[in-house]
């Protein structure tokens, strides 16, 4: 029983733990995205100041170009992210799994041990009643 209670500890860590992880990648992802969107819209005022959005032309500003390529890096390290993700929410399921198996077989132990107390009262309670029925008055 004890190993039992362990083993439920244990599977419910691991299930925090790949939670917290999925969480933590999101917040990434949210991250990068977010970033991502303020130099576009730095790289939009940068191209409004100069009058110039044809990245080939001569004059482009050269801090729409840098802010372009961060932009772009973000955005690629997010996707990346994103099959990060989709494994961690597999692992997390695979643990959520794991840790309803040993709680149901811990419920079906316990029900077992309850069935089994019942009926070892109830062949007290019929010991004595057939006692007193037996015995003479």
């Amino acid at each position: 029983m004890k190993s039992r209670d362990t083993l439920i500890r244990l599977k419910r860590f691991q299930v925090d733990e790949k939670r917290r992880r999925v969480a933590q990648i999101e917040m990434m992802i949210a991250d990068f995205e977010r970033m991502a969107a303020e130099l576009e819209a730095e790289i939009t005022l940068e191209e409004k100041k100069a009058g110039i959005t044809d990245l080939g032309h001569f004059a482009y500003p050269t801090y729409a170009k840098a802010a372009a390529q961060r932009r772009d890096n973000l955005l690629q390290s997010a996707h990346n992210l994103k099959g990060e993700l989709n494994e961690a929410q597999e692992e997390l399921a695979e643990a959520y799994e794991e840790l309803k198996k040993v709680e149901i077989l811990e419920d079906r132990e316990r029900n077992a041990e309850r069935v089994a107390a019942g009926a070892r009262e109830q062949a007290v309670m019929d010991e004595i009643g057939l006692a007193r029925a037996v015995r003479p008055r």
